[in-house]
This record gives structure tokens, C-alpha cells and sequence, in this order.
């Protein structure tokens, strides 16, 4: 689906990729494939996830079926780059999390011929537009949204229901905190409260 680089033909040309879909629907499975992709390809990764997530690791990028990729974290967007230099593709995971300068720093490094992949939560726990991400799919070339399956019906599910009590935006959490539900259900279950 999307054209690896080599160098061989001619300058770089950058792009930015984003996949994004609810929690436990293959976002960073896909990222990480896409950037392993990149490695056999034999072209210089650099990743990068922010600092505050620490749920398996804290400085690898890991999906919940427990794929793993080094990377870096980083406090704030801007830091990245900071420590990019003469790299072919650049990994971010969890973009949600990031401030909007996020979009500025996807967008820099496209314009200078870097393939950029981004991954993160479209939406939040009320269904809302998740931070930077509706910034970043706009400047997207390439948007690929994943599904996760609805807990309570199995039909596809893109909503991140929030199962414990909190009103903060963002809350680190797991199969305990979250699941996956379709619209139908997210419905019944919000309106409920």
C-alpha cells in the first residue's frame, strides 16, 4: 500500500501516514509492522512515544499482543526533533498524548523527505476529537483507521468506554479501565448514567 524508500530514485519525498481507531484495535501492531517494514528495508528508524507512557515499558513501544520496538521518550513534541538527523522514517506512537506542536513537528519533517508514521487514539473516553489528532489526520497523506471488536455485540467497535469512575482526560489504563464498543452499545451503555 504504501511505497518504501531506497534512495534510488532520486530525492526524498516525505509523507505523513496516521492510523488511528479506538484502544485495542491494532494501532500500534500496525505501527510496528510498518516501521520493522522499514527496518528490513534497511532504512534508518527512529521512534518516539511520550514519556508518560510507562504501562509496558518505558522506553519500548509495545502493543498488546506484545510486539515489541525500541524508542524513545520524550517530555514534549518539539524534543523530537531534537534528535532526529539524516533519518529515513520516523515512529510516534500514542500521538494523542503529545501537545499540538505535534503536528508542526510531522510537518517539518515531512517537508524535509522523511516518511512519517503516527499512531494514536482518534478519540477519547467521551467520544470526543482526541487532542492533536484531528490536526494530524487533516496534514495526513495516508489515514488508515483500525477497528477493535465491540465486547458486549462483536460488530466492529471504535469508541474507548471508560469503565471506572474518572473525569480526567487522560488515564493510562488497560482491559481493567477500557473496552472497546460500537456505537450502538456506547450509546446504551452512556445513556445510561
Amino acid at each position: 500500500m504504501f511505497l518504501e524508500k531506497t534512495g534510488s530514485e532520486g530525492p526524498k519525498k516525505g509523507w505523513i501516514e496516521v492510523v488511528c481507531g479506538s484502544m485495542f484495535s491494532g494501532k500500534t501492531e500496525e505501527l510496528i509492522r510498518r516501521l520493522k517494514r522499514a527496518k528490513i528495508a534497511k532504512q534508518k528508524v527512529e521512534i518516539f512515544k511520550p514519556k508518560i507512557d510507562v504501562r509496558y515499558s518505558i522506553e519500548e513501544v509495545v502493543s498488546h499482543d506484545e510486539n515489541v520496538i525500541h524508542s524513545t521518550p520524550v517530555d514534549t513534541a518539539s524534543n523530537i526533533l531534537l534528535m532526529v538527523s539524516d533519518v529515513d522514517v520516523v515512529g510516534i506512537d500514542e500521538a494523542q498524548f503529545f501537545d499540538s506542536a505535534i503536528v508542526d513537528v510531522c510537518n517539518s519533517l515531512a517537508n524535509s523527505g522523511v516518511r512519517v508514521i503516527v499512531a494514536g487514539l482518534d478519540m477519547d473516553f467521551l467520544g470526543k476529537p482526541f487532542g492533536p489528532m484531528p490536526a494530524l489526520l487533516a496534514a495526513a497523506e495516508y489515514v488508515t483507521k483500525v477497528h477493535a471488536i465491540c465486547m458486549h455485540c462483536g460488530n466492529l467497535a471504535h469508541y474507548s468506554y471508560r469503565k471506572v469512575a474518572s473525569e480526567k482526560l487522560v488515564l493510562l489504563g488497560e482491559t481493567q479501565e477500557y473496552e472497546p464498543l460500537c456505537r450502538d452499545c456506547y450509546i446504551k451503555i452512556t445513556h445510561k448514567k
